[in-house]
C-alpha cells in the first residue's frame, strides 16, 4: 500500500491532512475543532482511535484547535518543536513529544518525517517532509512568506508536494484589508502568493513529482482556478501530474504517493 494522502480541509478556519499507509495513520496539523474532525475522518471511513500520531507544524489555532484534546481522547503521539510546545503550554513527554528541526522522527510503523523551519509571524513553523520508505517522500508546506535553500534541498526528491497558494496579489492590493495588514499578508513571515508558489515549484518540479496539491487559499484573496493558472504557467513545461485544490470544506480527494491518479470522495 502506497501513501495514501488526504487533506481534510485546508484555509483560515482550519487545516488537517491525514497520511495513511499499510500500518500507519498520522494527522499533520488538527485546526478544526474536535467533533468537526471526527466527522471529517468519519466520511472517509475513520475513526479517531485509528490516529497514531498528531504533528502539529506551528501554533495558530488553524493548526493547533484541538490537538492536545484530539491527543488525548484518542491516544495518539502529539508532536510539535519545543518552541511549538511551549507557546501552546504542552508539557514536553506528558503531553507532547518534541523535536528538533531537520531530526529524523519516527511517527508511525512505517511512516518518518522531518522537519524544515519555515519563516512565518510569531510562530516557529515548519514545513513537513515525510518518508514511507524507499526514498518515497512527501512535502506539507504551509504559512510562509518566503522559501529558502533549505526547504527547495528536501523539496527537490519529493513524489508529492501539497503548499500553500495563499492570494492573488491584486485581489490582495485592491482588498479592503488596513494597508498594515496586506504588508503583513505579502511580507517575509507572511504567506506565499500564487506567483510565489509557481516560482518556487518552478525551481524543484521533477520528473517523478506526480501530484500537486494547493493549499491555504485566502477565501477573500484568492480562487481557485486563479492559483491553479498562475501555478501552472510556471511549471506545465515541466510538470505532467496531477494538480488538485485543498479548500476549507473536505476532504475532497484523495493522493497515493507516485501516481498520478486521484480519488475522489464522495459528500
Amino acid at each position: 500500500m502506497s501513501l495514501e494522502i488526504t487533506h481534510l480541509g485546508s484555509g483560515s478556519k482550519g487545516n488537517a491532512t491525514l497520511l495513511r499507509t499499510e500500518e500507519s495513520n498520522v494527522l499533520i496539523d488538527c485546526g478544526f475543532s474536535l467533533k468537526q474532525t471526527e466527522k471529517r475522518l468519519s466520511r472517509i471511513g475513520m475513526k479517531g482511535d485509528e490516529i497514531d500520531s498528531i504533528i502539529v507544524t506551528h501554533n495558530h489555532g488553524d493548526h493547533s484547535n484541538s490537538a492536545k484534546r484530539a491527543s488525548i481522547k484518542w491516544d495518539s503521539v502529539l508532536y510539535s518543536n519545543i518552541e511549538t510546545s511551549i507557546k501552546m503550554g504542552w508539557e514536553p513527554m506528558e503531553i507532547c513529544r518534541t523535536f528538533n528541526n531537520l531530526d529524523r522522527v519516527e511517527c508511525g510503523v512505517d511512516l518518518s518525517f522531518i522537519a524544515v523551519p519555515i519563516p512565518h509571524d510569531n510562530a516557529d513553523n515548519v514545513a513537513i517532509i515525510t518518508n514511507s520508505g524507499k526514498n518515497e517522500k512527501a512535502a506539507f508546506i504551509t504559512d510562509l512568506g518566503q522559501s529558502t535553500l533549505e526547504l527547495k534541498k528536501h523539496l527537490a526528491g519529493c513524489k508529492h508536494i501539497s503548499i500553500e497558494a495563499n492570494y492573488d496579489q491584486k485581489k490582495l492590493m485592491n482588498s479592503s484589508y488596513p494597508e498594515s495588514l496586506k504588508r503583513r499578508i505579502a511580507g517575509r513571515g507572511g504567506h506565499l502568493s500564487n506567483y510565489q508558489t509557481g516560482e518556487l515549484l518552478s525551481e524543484v518540479v521533477h520528473s517523478k513529482l506526480k501530484s500537486l496539491v494547493l493549499c491555504h487559499l485566502s477565501e477573500k484573496n484568492n480562487a481557485p482556478h486563479i492559483a491553479e493558472s498562475e501555478v501552472l504557467y510556471h511549471i506545465e513545461e515541466k510538470f505532467c501530474g496531477n494538480i488538485a485544490i485543498s479548500k476549507q470544506i473536505g476532504p475532497e480527494f484523495t493522493h497515493f504517493l507516485g501516481a498520478e491518479e486521484i480519488k475522489k470522495i464522495r459528500n
